[in-house]
């Protein structure tokens, strides 16, 4: 059977053309919008891979295995408090007992280390950042005091379970020196890691910026996922 053609009134035509330029608005001023955010991240100074899992997951491993590969910069917020605990001054009096605590240290401060820590690395643009943010706390911190000077490209979720990183602390605290390479401690900060680092990994996974790897398997397996994820950044 014949269909009929399909024909519009001179009273309809008006309005498919008004809803026309609207679809066509809509769509032109999304793409306008895209465009202006994808040129404000261009112009941002860095861009940043934050680099979370829990205690033991093997986050200053791959990062070093990344450095070597990529030549990023990889700035670990532990490392770069524990320098500062080791000057002597008042704040490093306090960074020492919050990490011996097992407690995050405010956040203005790590920020203001990792900032110094980036300025210093002249002409680098992209870095690994690893351990932070490790709050809420810390996000907000982030946002409000880079958002004009740093992009977020992704976060690397290094995921292992609980038993496996606390081996692996406990063997790496024969020989590291670390005061916090305790089993006390290390209790401590899987609590924190639980109860604050993951809504932070979750708030990033809503906006689909997660490059999840599961990371008690070997090394090379790990670090093969770990490799195909930056390979196009």
């Amino acid at each position: 059977m014949a269909m009929t053609p399909f024909t519009l009134s001179k009273r309809q035509l008006p309005l498919l053309a008004t809803a026309a330029v609207i679809v066509l608005g809509g769509a032109a001023a999304a793409l306008y919008l895209s465009r202006k955010k994808k040129k404000a991240e261009k112009r941002l100074k860095y861009e940043i891979v934050f680099v979370l899992g829990g205690p033991g997951a093997g986050k200053g491993t791959q990062c070093a295995l990344l450095v070597e590969r990529h030549g990023l910069v990889h700035l670990s917020a532990g490392d770069l408090l524990r320098e500062e605990r080791n000057r002597g001054t008042e704040l490093a009096t306090m960074i020492n007992t919050y990490i011996q605590e097992g407690k995050i240290v405010p956040a203005e401060v790590t920020v203001g280390l990792l900032r110094a820590a980036m300025e210093k690395a002249e002409g680098k643009t992209k870095f690994l950042i690893d351990g932070f943010p490790r709050d809420p706390g810390n996000l907000r911190c982030w946002i409000e005091n880079m958002s004009d000077h740093a992009h977020t490209k992704a976060v690397l979720y290094l995921n292992a379970p609980e038993e496996v990183m606390l081996q692996r602390l406990l063997e790496r605290g024969k020989t590291s020196g670390r005061t916090d390479d305790n089993a006390d401690s290390i209790k401590k900060r899987f609590k924190t890691y639980l109860e604050s680092t993951m809504p932070i990994i979750q708030h990033f996974q809503a906006q689909g910026k997660v490059w999840e790897v599961q990371a008690d398997r070997p090394l090379g397996e790990v670090s093969a996922d770990v490799f195909a994820r930056f390979d196009t950044w």
